[in-house]
């Protein structure tokens, strides 16, 4: 544990790239009137893209090397940043999910989920398509930064279009868990749990994938 906030420490201090924190405040375009919120949650994975290009053009991993630490630390060190990135990301969409609600009063969103507690979900689920589709190719080869998130934008781009087709063609999600909270409430809870449930589920079979990969990769 004291190794992990070492590493978290380095990663925060020496890789953390300024674009991060700037997607992270795009969780207030929950305040904007029929627009796909979803795509908050790829913005902030576009930071992540940043971080790892920056760190392939500084070495950060040959660096990470030369410390006292083993290439699992590595690995966990920068998914761990990533984690907590995306923790905090999703307490701002719900504080300004909140704000919504007490400005715009439960308007309709028109163009996929509503600013509610399922749109909160989602971001889980979200996440968990960009762990998956992301973490394993790029630590394939940490050279080829573009490549994986190529791999994880288009399948994050096809969840939004789900979202948005579900939100208009699926009923049960149309009239349960696209309405203004505090309505099925007990629904949307269920639904929350699910998806941190398939996020955590999803994260630690990434983080397995990840490793084998990057033990396998020669770097030089």
């Amino acid at each position: 544990m004291n190794m992990l906030s070492k590493l978290l420490k380095k990663e925060f201090r020496l890789c953390l790239h300024p674009t991060a924190p700037l997607m992270m405040l795009l969780s207030a375009l929950t305040l904007v009137p029929n627009y796909p919120y979803g795509v908050m949650y790829f913005y902030l994975t576009l930071g992540f893209f940043f971080i790892c290009l920056g760190g392939r053009e500084n070495h950060d991993v040959t660096y990470s090397m030369t410390l006292p630490v083993s290439r699992r630390d590595i690995v966990i060190g920068r998914i761990g940043m990533f984690v907590l990135l995306e923790l905090i990301q999703l307490v701002l969409a719900g504080v300004f999910v909140c704000l919504r609600g007490v400005i715009l009063r439960g308007a309709p969103n028109a163009a996929g989920m509503d600013a509610n507690l399922v749109l909160l979900a989602n971001g889980f689920l979200y996440y968990s398509v960009f762990h998956l589709t992301f973490l394993p190719a790029y630590y394939k080869d940490v050279n080829k930064v573009g490549t994986a998130f190529v791999k994880s934008s288009v399948a994050m781009f096809v969840l939004v279009v789900l979202e948005i087709i579900a939100t208009h063609a699926v009923p049960f999600v149309r009239d349960v868990l696209d309405t203004p909270d505090p309505a099925h409430l007990g629904a949307k809870l269920f639904f929350f749990a699910i998806c941190t449930v398939i996020y955590a589920v999803v994260l630690a079979l990434s983080v397995r994938l990840s490793l084998r990969r990057f033990a396998r990769q020669d770097i030089r």
